[in-house]
């Protein structure tokens, strides 16, 4: 069984000419979107689109660092901000109006974790899963395998160990859910901070709630 295979069924592979050959590709069109007038968003745009294929409405701020780009699935309205990293030797699908605060590394990646075995070169990718309407804090690590639920916050400078439910607040090294999101929480933008009539009328419009 050749690498890129063993590679794509989560199996032990190694990093060979021909798996280095893939992230060329890659490297490629990360050097442009890295290197591009961060001003000019209709080029920002087209290159995100090379990059990560079917996409609606994907925005990336440079600079951004991946290993494949095809192995990353993003739903619509997808955003992450500066200086994400996502390792996808594994798939990582992401769903519809996800946002990743500055500095959020997702890594399928690893190694072995015995120094003899690590050293024979051979390292794996293990999947991560994002749902819907999920927002990333800054500098969070999400690890390989990690299954994130629908309609969740995770706090910033986490590390993402184990899978997290629906609609959870989640924290810590490792993270772990420290409250359920519920519908009372809908009038707070920040802490006790309520949205004001203006922006509440503005929210109740758009997901069409009564006020």
């Amino acid at each position: 069984m050749d690498n890129i295979t063993r590679r794509d069924r989560e199996l032990p592979y190694i990093s060979d000419d021909a798996v280095m050959e893939e992230q060329k590709v890659c490297r490629r069109i990360l050097q442009r979107l890295n290197t591009v007038d961060r001003s000019d968003f209709d080029e920002l745009g087209k290159i995100i689109k090379e990059l990560f294929g079917k996409s609606e409405n994907a925005f990336v701020n440079p600079p951004f660092y991946c290993d494949y780009g095809s192995h990353i699935r993003v739903g619509k309205n997808f955003f992450a901000n500066y200086n994400c990293t996502i390792i996808d030797v594994a798939e990582v699908t992401i769903g519809d109006n996800c946002q990743l605060a500055p500095n959020v590394a997702i890594y399928t990646a690893g190694h072995p974790i015995h120094p003899a075995s690590r050293n024979t070169m051979y390292e794996y990718g293990i999947s991560v899963t994002i749902g819907d309407n999920v927002w990333i804090g800054g500098n969070t690590v999400i690890l390989p395998g990690v299954h994130i639920g629908s309609n969740v916050v995770i706090g910033a400078g986490s590390v993402v160990t184990k899978d997290i439910p629906d609609w959870s607040v989640a924290v810590g090294n490792p993270c772990r859910v420290v409250k359920t999101i519920t519908d009372a929480d809908r009038k707070y933008y920040f802490k006790d901070r309520e949205f004001d009539p203006e922006a509440w009328e503005a929210v109740c419009r758009m997901n069409g709630w009564e006020e």
